[in-house]
C-alpha cells in the first residue's frame, strides 16, 4: 500500500476561533490505540468540548470525542478518554508557563492526518469577552460588504 502524503482534515473546532483570541499555535502528535486510528480514518471525531491540560511534564488532550470503531470488538476504546500529546520538552514548558497566566487556556483547533500520522493543532488562547465577539463579527461583516461592493464595481467596469 502506498504511503499517504499531504494533510487530510478530520475535524475542526470553529467555535474555538470565535470564543478565543488565538495567541500561538502548535502541532502535536497523538498517542492513539488501533481502533481510534481506524475510527479517525473514517472521518469521525468532535473537538467541540476539547481542552489541553498540563500534568507534570506531559500534555493531555481531554474531552475530544472519537466514537468507537464500528467493527471493533471488546478491545474497542472509550470515546472520551484522555489522550497524551507528543510535544517537544521546550514547547511543553512554554505552554505550561503561559497557560498558568490569568485567562489563558490551551484548546484544540484541528485534528488531521499528516503523511499518515494523526496530528492535532493546539493553540494557546485567551478567552474573549462578549463585546470582543460582537466586534469580531462586525469586522467580518464589514469586510464581506466591502468585498461585495468592490466586486460589483469590477463587474460593471468589465461589462
Amino acid at each position: 500500500m502506498a504511503k499517504e502524503k499531504g494533510r487530510k482534515m478530520i475535524a475542526q473546532n470553529k467555535k474555538a476561533r470565535h470564543d478565543y483570541l488565538i495567541i500561538d499555535t502548535y502541532e502535536a502528535g497523538l498517542v492513539l490505540t488501533g481502533t481510534e486510528v481506524k475510527s479517525l480514518r473514517q472521518g469521525r471525531a468532535s473537538l467541540a468540548d476539547g481542552f489541553v491540560q498540563m500534568d507534570g511534564n506531559e500534555a493531555w488532550l481531554h474531552n475530544v470525542h472519537v466514537p468507537e470503531y464500528s467493527q471493533g470488538t471488546w478491545t474497542n476504546h472509550s470515546a472520551r478518554r484522555k489522550r497524551k500529546l507528543l510535544l517537544h520538552r521546550l514547547e511543553i514548558e512554554k505552554l505550561e508557563s503561559k497557560s498558568q497566566e490569568t485567562g489563558h487556556t490551551i484548546v484544540p483547533l484541528a485534528l488531521y492526518f499528516k503523511d499518515g500520522r494523526a496530528k492535532v493543532e493546539i493553540a494557546l488562547a485567551k478567552g474573549k469577552k462578549e463585546y470582543d465577539k460582537r466586534q469580531t463579527l462586525r469586522e467580518k461583516q464589514d469586510r464581506r460588504e466591502t468585498e461585495r461592493a468592490v466586486s460589483a464595481v469590477r463587474r460593471k467596469q468589465g461589462a
